[in-house]
C-alpha cells in the first residue's frame, strides 16, 4: 500500500547548472522539493517509483537515464544512454541528491485518461506491503505576460485548487481534473497527479504543500504525503 508521496516540478531550471546565474531564484522551490523527497526517504518504504509525463506509456528500469540535450544542455543524469523525459531526469536528479534509489520510473502519456491513471496508480500501490511515490508534474503554464503560453485568466484558479487538494491530499479533487481543460491550460502533471489519486485512495494519508511558485508564468508545487 501507499505510505508516502512528494510531489515535485519538473523545470528543467531547477538544476543549478542549467539554471547557472539565475539558480537563485529556485532556490525556495528547491529545497522545497529536497525536502519532500527527503520526507519520502524517511519513510521507510519497501520500494520507491518515479511517476511523471513523457511520450510514451512504458516503466523504465532503477538505472535509467536522462539527459537534457533537448534543451540545450549538456547535462546528464545518471549513466549510459539518456532515455527518460524531462519529468523523470529531474525526478531522479532530485532522488540522487537524497541518495534515495527509486526501484524504477514510470513514464504516463500525458494524454492518459483519469480511469487509466487511477488503475496504474492502483497497481503501483499494490506492488509492495510499503510503496512510495514520488510524482513530477507542472501547472499551468499560461499564468501571465511572460509565460510560455498565452496569458489565461483561468489558470491561477486552476493552480490554486491543484495547490488546495496537495496541501489536503484530497484524492478526489486531483481526480476530478478535466483532462481538457487540464490541456486547455497546459498544465503537463494532470495525469501524474491522477496515478497519485489512483495510488491513495482509502490510504488515509495527510498532505502538506511546501511549495506553490509561478517565477516563469508555470505553476511549480512542492508537496509531501504521510
Amino acid at each position: 500500500m501507499l505510505i508516502a508521496a512528494a510531489v515535485c516540478p519538473h523545470p528543467p531550471l531547477l538544476l543549478p547548472q542549467v539554471a547557472q546565474g539565475a539558480a537563485g531564484e529556485l532556490d525556495g522551490l528547491r529545497a522545497a522539493c529536497d525536502r519532500a523527497v527527503a520526507g519520502l526517504a524517511a519513510s521507510g518504504p519497501d520500494t520507491v517509483a518515479v511517476v511523471g509525463c513523457g511520450g510514451a506509456d512504458r516503466v523504465h528500469g532503477s538505472d535509467a537515464a536522462g539527459g537534457l540535450d533537448a534543451y540545450g544542455v549538456p547535462v546528464r543524469v545518471g549513466e549510459g544512454p539518456p532515455e527518460l523525459p524531462l519529468s523523470l531526469t529531474v525526478g531522479r536528479w532530485l532522488c540522487d541528491r537524497s541518495d534515495l534509489r527509486p526501484d524504477r520510473y514510470v513514464e504516463v502519456l500525458p494524454t492518459a485518461a483519469p480511469r487509466e491513471c487511477a488503475e496504474r496508480g492502483a497497481a503501483l500501490a499494490a506492488a509492495a506491503d510499503r510503496v512510495a511515490l514520488l510524482v513530477m508534474g507542472d501547472g499551468s503554464a499560461r499564468r501571465g505576460e511572460h509565460a510560455p503560453g498565452t496569458a489565461d485568466r483561468r489558470a491561477a484558479g486552476f493552480d490554486a485548487a491543484v495547490a488546495e487538494a496537495l496541501d489536503a491530499a484530497d484524492t478526489a479533487a486531483l481526480a476530478g481534473i478535466a483532462p481538457a481543460l487540464a490541456a486547455e491550460l497546459m498544465a503537463g502533471g494532470r495525469a501524474a497527479w491522477q496515478v497519485l489519486a489512483g495510488a491513495a485512495a482509502g490510504a488515509g494519508l495527510g498532505g502538506g504543500l511546501l511549495a506553490h511558485e509561478s517565477p516563469y508564468g508555470v505553476g511549480y508545487f512542492a508537496a509531501l504525503w504521510r
